[in-house]
């Protein structure tokens, strides 16, 4: 496994904790709709949430933010659609990003972008 693999796994579950400390109600990790996945399902306040994970260990190469292009979002798009429809009692969506920075020795910020428009 490569090490941004490593970092990514390990950044989404990270991620699952830190939403079920802000009372998100974890559905779904690593869903899949064919060529499309969704790190993470999960739900608060009657709203369901599609949550990308983006994790780094430095910002040489920008923030994990900012990782996130057009295609993937569309990726992500299509399947929260598909997941609607298996499971259409949701009516409320939200698209978010959790940007996670690992640091040595220091804590680990989070930043939760919410309700990304595209």
């Amino acid at each position: 496994m490569s090490d941004n693999n490593t970092t990514g796994n390990k950044g989404e579950a990270l991620a699952a904790g830190w939403l079920q400390q802000q009372g998100y109600a974890i559905l779904e990790q690593n869903w899949r709709h064919k060529r499309c996945e969704v790190d993470i399902i999960a739900t608060r306040q009657n709203r369901l949430h599609f949550v990308e994970v983006k994790t780094r260990t430095s910002t040489i190469f920008g923030l994990p933010e900012e990782s996130i292009n057009r295609t993937k979002m569309n990726c992500l798009k299509q399947a929260a659609l598909a997941y609607q429809a298996q499971n259409n009692t949701w009516v409320l969506l939200q698209f978010d990003v959790l940007s996670i920075n690992l640091h040595a020795g220091k804590p680990d910020e989070y930043f939760l972008i919410e309700d990304v428009f595209f």
